[in-house]
């Protein structure tokens, strides 16, 4: 039997990615909430913003060990040209740089730690995760474009055989999951830029509570079951 919705919402929620997701959800819609009622409802906006506040630290204590998915793809799979090897082990480095430094941020925002290291902490965790995501982009946008160059190929070849039309389905499928990957990067490069270097627009409840969404929204996409 196909599985349906209730059964795909089952599977997304049994992975780490998938309840990651969810909970960053609900992180940056508080968010975007207690930024709309803090002026007219504050009581509402500080219970909305201790939900803000309890998804974050959650989400910091589902990912602990997470920065071993960096290291076991640079030991497994760490690109198919030098090229992507380069940008796989700057990509990868980041991410667990990222990854490490935020099991000492979310000890220290707990108290576990001094909660004076948060800020460094912070600091570090953010600026790993930027430099990663950089990479991670231009990773995608080049097989994104030999993607195309592909495609073109077998379109401009009219050939009409079940192989032919196959691979375009694929390579349009995987362009369709590259570009939310680099939508969720660059929404994620934002948010870490605002950590490493406050700005009045990069800092903006809005613009923080948009592009969280949106980099939820589109690993919803890609860990939504098939």
């Amino acid at each position: 039997m196909k599985n349906d919705t209730v059964d795909k919402l089952v599977i997304f929620l049994a992975k780490r990615d998938g309840i990651d997701k969810l909970v960053k959800t609900f992180q940056y819609v508080s968010k975007l909430v207690h930024w709309h009622t803090e002026a007219t409802h504050p009581d509402i906006a500080n219970r909305i913003k201790q939900w803000e506040v309890a998804s974050g630290l959650s989400r910091k204590a589902f990912r602990t060990g997470r920065f071993l998915t960096g290291f076991n793809a640079l030991r497994r799979s760490p690109g198919s040209t030098p090229t992507f090897k380069f940008l796989a082990v700057l990509a990868n480095a980041g991410e667990m740089v990222y990854f490490f430094f935020d099991h000492f941020l979310w000890l220290s925002r707990i108290g576990t730690l001094d909660p004076k290291l948060a800020r460094k902490m912070s600091f570090i965790s953010a600026f790993g995760e930027s430099f990663g995501y950089i990479f991670f982009i231009i990773s995608d946008f080049i097989i994104i474009r030999e993607g195309l160059e592909a495609e073109k190929k077998l379109v401009t070849s009219k050939e009409e055989s079940k192989d032919a039309k196959e691979s375009i389905r694929k390579i349009k499928a995987d362009r369709v999951m590259r570009l939310m990957a680099v939508a969720a990067n660059v929404a994620d490069l934002v948010i870490g830029v605002a950590d490493i270097e406050p700005n009045p627009f990069c800092n903006h409840a809005v613009t923080l509570g948009i592009s969280g969404l949106v980099s939820a929204w589109a690993g919803w996409y890609r860990n939504w079951p098939s």
